[in-house]
């Protein structure tokens, strides 16, 4: 079966004409000029924030964007950042981002430390990120440019989503996403063999982090909202996640994981991460998920770092691709 998806890159080709006719529209006048007559390029909106009402240009032509789900929001809308902070990987940019996308933005420094100075020198309208990322900054950054933040990342993707369509002045765009990702899950549903079956198949999803214990992903994070749309189940371990995230195991635990399917992925390198070690252990090895060849290694990039309607584009169809094996 060929699954539909609603193809990012070419979102900004779609129906041109109604697009430049609706952005002409909406610039025609200012939420909070007082006069129909204000020029287009004076001509706000007032978005709400987690920082409280900001008001931001209609129609910004230079976006910086702090983290990788504003990136992949921004991508998926159709808007190029002029800068972008990057991610803690060797290649800057999640690498699940086509690079014609990506080439010429601006690095702006790393994500939890961006460089200010270099924020500045783009001369930015706009600045998307969160106050979990950089609540702590919004002062600064706010005398850059109007900083619109969500609450927080991972799990309300969705809600954040739309925040981000709002300050960019692309919300026919992102009906048009939301519309195409909902055909897409639909398809993988009825691939997979419809709901019932989907149900049945318990999946979980493990990460390997550098640093960290072996996190047993639970039901309230960006990776765990994507299963749920697809309507896979979920084994009773993912219960015991704390506040919904994760349920963080030793290697000496790892059979805890064991489900109809897993998929994991690995944040560093694989040894310090204890992958090596637990993917060569006795307790993997016999875990069911395994021993039925029902495992499958993925991009941590692309299905815990990327958080977006691009990226869940991608998992959906790489979901589909292995739970029909």
């Amino acid at each position: 079966m060929t699954l539909r998806s609603f193809r990012p890159r070419a979102l900004a080709a779609v129906s041109l004409t109604t697009v430049a006719a609706l952005t002409l529209a909406a610039c025609g006048s200012s939420d909070d000029s007082g006069s129909d007559s204000a020029p287009a390029s004076d001509a706000t909106r007032t978005v709400k924030t987690a920082m409280g009402d900001v008001k931001v240009k209609k129609t910004p032509q230079r976006v910086v964007v702090l983290d990788t789900a504003e990136l992949d929001s921004a991508l998926t809308l159709g808007v190029k950042p002029v800068g972008a902070t990057h991610a803690d990987v060797a290649s800057g940019f999640l690498n699940y981002l086509p690079k014609d996308q990506v080439a010429g933005i601006k690095d702006v420094g790393q994500m939890m430390t961006p460089n200010l100075e270099a924020i500045a020198g783009l001369k930015p309208d706009l600045i998307l990120t969160s106050k979990i990322r950089h609540g702590d900054k919004y002062d600064e950054l706010s005398k850059i440019a109007p900083t619109v933040m969500t609450e927080n990342t991972g799990y309300p993707w969705k809600e954040n989503f739309q925040v981000h369509a709002e300050a960019l002045g692309k919300e026919a765009e992102a009906k048009m996403v939301v519309d195409g990702y909902t055909d897409h899950v639909a398809d993988v549903t009825k691939a997979l063999g419809g709901k019932e079956k989907v149900a049945a198949t318990e999946v979980n999803m493990v990460r390997f982090v550098e640093g960290a214990d072996i996190r047993i992903y639970g039901k309230k994070n960006y990776i765990a909202t994507i299963l749920a749309d697809v309507g896979l189940g979920r084994p009773a371990i993912t219960d015991k996640a704390k506040d919904g995230f994760s349920y963080d195991v030793s290697p000496e635990k790892i059979d805890l994981a064991d489900a109809g399917v897993i998929f994991h992925s690995t944040y560093g390198d694989p040894k310090k991460a204890k992958e090596t070690q637990t993917t060569g252990s006795g307790l993997w090895k016999n875990m069911d998920a395994v021993k039925n060849g029902r495992v499958f290694a993925v991009d941590d990039q692309l299905w815990i770092q990327g958080i977006g309607y691009t990226a869940a584009d991608k998992i959906l169809g790489e979901l589909h691709k292995s739970l029909t094996k």
